[in-house]
This record gives C-alpha cells, sequence and structure tokens, in this order.
C-alpha cells in the first residue's frame, strides 16, 4: 500500500513536470505574438539612446538588427536622425547623420520607414543629393527645422550653389511633418546681382547663382505635406522629370521683394495635383514650365506675389507643349499677376487645354494676362515663330484689379494667334475709383458666353486664316 501511494506520488510528479514547461511555452510564444503583431503600432517610438560601445563607433551610430525578424520590423522602422549621431543645435554640421539615416532607412526591408527630424531640434545640412531607388515607400517627417548654410560666404566652395536638398530617383516618398524648413536665403537675395538690389531692375556683375531648397528630379508618387517652408534662396520647390506628384496644405512664405522664390515649380511633370494651400512670396506662386500635363491646382491662397503662372515657355527658340491644366476655387490677392501663361518670341510648341475658374482676386495689377512678348529686358528682337495658345477657358473670374493696368490683357503673336480663348461670368472692377478701363487684345481669338465687366469687345470672332494644320506645332 505504502509503494502504491509512492508509485501514485511518483507519476503526478512527472507528469507535472512535463506539463508546466509546455504550457510555459506555449505561453511565452502567445505573449511574444500579441506584442509584436496585435498590439504594435506600424511606427514604433524610437528607443532611448544606448550608451555607446567602447570599442565600435559604429555601433553607437547605426541602429543594429534584432536578432527577431519581426522584432526589427515592428519598432526599428522609425530612423531618427539623432540615432546616427546628428546633434540639432542650429551649428553643428549635421550632412553626414542625415545621409547616414537616409541610406539605412533607404535599403531596409521594412514595409514602413519613416526618418523623424525630431521637434524642437535645428539642424544645418550642406547641398546634398539623397539618392534612390529604395526598397519600399520613405517618409521623412520633419517636426523639427532644417537649415542650410547662411548664404554664400558660408556655403561650401565644392558644393554646388544651385540646390539645397535633392531627391533623386525616389519611388514612393513623402515629405511631411509639422516643422519648419528655413532656406535662410536673406544673404542670397542681396547678391549684387539680383535685380532688385539696383535703380529701374538694373544689375550688377557677379556670382549670381542661388540654390533652390527642394528639389525631387526623375521621382515619381511623391507627396509634400504639411510643411512650412519660408525665405528660400530661390525656387521654394522644385519638380522635374516626375510622375505622380501631391502636394498637399503647405505654407510657403518670403518678403515680396524676394528674387526668383517660386513657391512651387514643375517641368516635364506630369499628374499633379496641388491643394489646400498658402504661398506667399516674391515670383510666381506656381510656375508651370514645358513638358507639364495633367495639372489640377485648387484652394490656393497666392499673394502677394506674381500669381499662378503658365510659363515662362520658349526661351532660346526651345519647343514648350503644356496641356490640360486646371487652376480653381482659388484667392489671388495683392498679386503682380493673377493667372498668366508668357512665352518668349521664337519658341515652338503649344500650350492647349488650359481651365482657370472659380478664382477671386483681391487688388491684383494683371488679373488675366496672356503674354507672348515675354522678355526680361528691353532689346528682344520680333519673331515670326511663338509657342501657340489655344483653348483657354476663364470661368467665373471675380473682384478687383490695380489701377494702373488693364483687367484682361491678351497679347497674342502676330505670326501665331492665340485661338479659342472662352470667357464667361468675369467681374472684374477697380479697387480704387470708378473708371472701369478695357481689355487689351492683340491677335486673340475667341468669344464671350455671357456678359463680362468689363465688357470684351477686342476678341476676334473664329479662326486666323494663318493657322493651319502646317504652320502649328500642336505637340
Amino acid at each position: 500500500m505504502r509503494h502504491c501511494h509512492i508509485l501514485t506520488l511518483a507519476l503526478s510528479l512527472y507528469f507535472l513536470a512535463l506539463f508546466l514547461p509546455t504550457q510555459a511555452r506555449h505561453h511565452y510564444h502567445k505573449k511574444h505574438k500579441h506584442t509584436y503583431y496585435h498590439n504594435a503600432p506600424e511606427i514604433s517610438p524610437s528607443p532611448a539612446p544606448a550608451p555607446a560601445p567602447s570599442n565600435a563607433s559604429d555601433e553607437a551610430t547605426s541602429p543594429s538588427p534584432s536578432d527577431n525578424e519581426n522584432y526589427h520590423n515592428a519598432s526599428n522602422s522609425l530612423f531618427d536622425v539623432r540615432t546616427f549621431g546628428a546633434i540639432g543645435d542650429g551649428i553643428t554640421d549635421d550632412t553626414e547623420s542625415f545621409k547616414m539615416a537616409w541610406d539605412t532607412a533607404c535599403q531596409s526591408e521594412s514595409p514602413v520607414k519613416v526618418i523623424l527630424v525630431p521637434q524642437g531640434f535645428s539642424f544645418v545640412i550642406q547641398s546634398t543629393i539623397f539618392t534612390g531607388p529604395c526598397k519600399g515607400g520613405l517618409v521623412l517627417k520633419v517636426d523639427g527645422t532644417l537649415m542650410p548654410p547662411d548664404g554664400p560666404e558660408s556655403w561650401p566652395k565644392n558644393n554646388s550653389k544651385r540646390q539645397w536638398l535633392v531627391f533623386f530617383r525616389i519611388n514612393g516618398m513623402s515629405l511631411e511633418g509639422s516643422g519648419l524648413i528655413d532656406g535662410r536665403g536673406a544673404k542670397w537675395w542681396d547678391l549684387p546681382c539680383k535685380p532688385h538690389k539696383g535703380p529701374n531692375g538694373t544689375t550688377s556683375p557677379g556670382p549670381c547663382d542661388s540654390p533652390v531648397a527642394i528639389r525631387f528630379f526623375m521621382s515619381s508618387n511623391l507627396t509634400v505635406q504639411g510643411l512650412r517652408i519660408k525665405n528660400s534662396p530661390q525656387f521654394h520647390f522644385r519638380f522635374d522629370g516626375c510622375e505622380s506628384v501631391h502636394v498637399e496644405s503647405i505654407y510657403i512664405t518670403a518678403p515680396a521683394l524676394s528674387p526668383n522664390t517660386d513657391g512651387i515649380h514643375i517641368e516635364n511633370t506630369n499628374d499633379v495635383r496641388i491643394y489646400n494651400s498658402v504661398i506667399s512670396n516674391g515670383d510666381d506662386c506656381v510656375s508651370i514650365g514645358a513638358g507639364c500635363h495633367d495639372v489640377d491646382i485648387k484652394n490656393i491662397t497666392c499673394g502677394p506675389g506674381h500669381g499662378i503662372s503658365i510659363g515662362s515657355l520658349g526661351n532660346h527658340n526651345s519647343r514648350a507643349c503644356v496641356s490640360n491644366i486646371t487652376v480653381r476655387d482659388s484667392v489671388i490677392k495683392v498679386s503682380d499677376n493673377g493667372v498668366r501663361i508668357k512665352t518668349w518670341q521664337g519658341g515652338a510648341g503649344s500650350v492647349s487645354g488650359v481651365t482657370f475658374s472659380n478664382i477671386h482676386m483681391e487688388s491684383v495689377r494683371n488679373p488675366i494676362i496672356v503674354d507672348q512678348f515675354y522678355c526680361l529686358s528691353k532689346d528682344c528682337s520680333n519673331k515670326t515663330s511663338a509657342v501657340f495658345v489655344t483653348d483657354i477657358v476663364y470661368a467665373n473670374i471675380k473682384g478687383t484689379y490695380d489701377i494702373r493696368h488693364p483687367p484682361m490683357r491678351f497679347a497674342c503673336s502676330d505670326s501665331v494667334p492665340c485661338t479659342n480663348l472662352t470667357l464667361s461670368d468675369i467681374e472684374l472692377l477697380p479697387d480704387q475709383g470708378d473708371i472701369v478701363l478695357d481689355p487689351f487684345c492683340w491677335s486673340a481669338y475667341g468669344n464671350s458666353e455671357t456678359l463680362t465687366i468689363p465688357p470684351v469687345f477686342c476678341l476676334l470672332e473664329g479662326l486666323p486664316q494663318s493657322i493651319s494644320g502646317n504652320d502649328i506645332d500642336h505637340c
């Protein structure tokens, strides 16, 4: 009997020993899966920086991959630039840290990769090209401040003075955040070569290159969202050779007399959406260059500045093709121009399929303007070729204009007139006084679908005899 009890106890202990490890392994596995798959966010907060290893400085600046790939994907998809050695004191050159963060994130296998520029820090970066292609999508989240060197004298002599931050061959990138990109452009604007420095726009000889703040080149599926950018030395944003660009809810500001500080410039770029943004600067709020098509601009507050422009096109006898452009539901105020098409004499190609609709003007000098005689000097000679301007719609454009200029100006080429200009619901009144100036037309063909204020009697009906399929490059 006693042996029986002993045998029973032994068997119980044996089965208990088997059962407990099994349950422990099973519980641990569930906990691991629950922690890293179910409750972990896509982008986890950056862990507190660990002390630097005494024997490997590289390990101090590069996050080491975890043995567990799931943990690596969940928690290391956020790349804080401080983890790579960036200081963010507004003085230290943090360029190499940003390059390291970019290269690491770009090659990461994580499905979502975020390079974080944290709030409360100011990072100085030299002229840099961030190159792709990257593995999957990438987010550059700027919550702090980014700055270039302060002016031409601080710019490294071996660095390009034509660009600051360039993103090259990137597919699927978002530049976003609640922070600030400060171009520190004042010293560049004061170069003697700049047109506002001398009397009557005269300039002095000397170096004149000024960097574009943010340039995207040969890239696709791009988003720029939520940022503030100010005081670029030249253009604030430039998109060259890009496809599928979405700009949303950004704020661009520079002084009214800051030269060539276009807010957003696009060139050879298509499928572009620019929405819900405020742009106040010293040049065009948005400028659309050669090779652009399928562009939608909506809910933009523009001014002071030079308005929203297509062009300039055809400079140096070049060929330019622009089509399917829409500008709508926007406000342009205290600006040199409203909606403008500007081309040089001697060019070729065409501007076609453009709609400007539902736009409110506030004290704009030239609310509606087509200028096929665009020239920056007084010695531009007359030429017989020109960029063909056709199928342009102006609808529901209302507000006030500066009385120094006519509210509408259609100055078109003698040899290549503008055609199919259509106006409806136009109401433009002087911002001072009661005298309503007449519109100006030259070689402009089109019609008014409704009564306009002021009336447009100067448009020519039909099509000019000089226009034929052999004469015009329709692109």
